[in-house]
């Protein structure tokens, strides 16, 4: 269930940067950080609101990324961070109410 949240994330995520044409390496590397992002929520277990864990755990995935952005074109991280905070919050809140409605 968190691969497929993840997967979702992503491609929500993905859809603006097809529209700017960004390179396809850029796509794949925002879609992966989403799948990611949903598995570990559903293999991690710290006790916090769910989506603060969400947002966390998108954040923590994306600093390696963002100081390469950032050094490059730090008003993109503008966009990423607002992005990264609203689909981790999403992500951590509906994998935790999808868990909840399947048991």
């Amino acid at each position: 269930m968190g691969l497929t949240i993840g997967a979702i994330a992503g491609i929500i995520d993905v859809i603006p940067m097809i529209l700017q044409k960004l390179t396809w390496d850029a796509n794949l590397s925002a879609f992966s950080l989403w799948v990611v992002v949903g598995y570990l929520l559903s293999v991690t277990e710290i006790e916090m609101p769910t989506w603060l864990k969400g947002s966390l755990l998108a954040f923590l995935i994306l600093l390696p990324s963002a100081i390469l952005i950032g050094s490059k074109e730090p008003f993109s991280l503008i966009p990423i961070t607002i992005l990264t905070l609203i689909l981790g919050s999403l992500s951590g809140y509906t994998y935790h109410k999808v868990i909840e409605k399947l048991s």
